[in-house]
């Protein structure tokens, strides 16, 4: 639904930044499936299709930088793919943590991650979706950008989060 945004934090040896994408990925049905008694989960599908160039670090310079080494011109979307959560959320209560795996393609590499979520219910069959999840610049063979020869070094962690307004159907 619209009003999801993705945000990406991260630090240098000097401060901490932020990026983020407020414009709406194009709509998706997040379906899910009948649990698997043997790979003890629930199957989901599903997925997010970015824009690169969608994000803003709130400065220009910083902003080209993310998108330089994130080959956005290469690689113009960022994706995550739903794959499975270890439950179902339980729309009775007002809140649910749960976990989940999602494939994140970035730069032309996909990785499969365990992502932890919180499930709020909003409205009646509207839910609020926070994933969380920390990754490496080098997860994806990526290096991460300096300035100034070097003095100026961006820490190899990133933590992504997705918010995620969803409607039951």
């Amino acid at each position: 639904m619209n009003g999801c945004t993705l945000t990406v934090s991260g630090s240098t040896n000097i401060n901490r930044f932020t990026c983020e994408v407020t414009e709406n990925a194009a709509p998706d049905t997040i379906n899910h499936f009948n649990y698997d008694a043997v790979k003890k989960y629930y199957p989901i599908s599903g997925s997010l299709s970015i824009d690169v160039t969608g994000f803003n670090c709130h400065n220009p310079m910083m902003t080209s930088d993310l998108r330089k080494t994130l080959k956005y011109k290469e690689y113009p979307k960022l994706k995550i793919r739903f794959i499975s959560l270890s439950h179902l959320p339980d729309i009775r209560k007002p809140k649910d943590k749960i976990s989940g795996q999602v494939d994140i393609e970035l730069s032309g590499v996909i990785k499969r991650v365990e992502v932890e979520y919180d499930f709020q219910n909003v409205r009646t069959n509207e839910i609020k979706v926070v994933g969380t999840k920390q990754i490496l610049f080098s997860d994806f063979n990526l290096t991460p950008p300096r300035k100034l020869g070097g003095m100026i070094k961006t820490n190899n962690e990133l933590i992504i989060t997705f918010n995620l307004k969803l409607k039951s159907i």
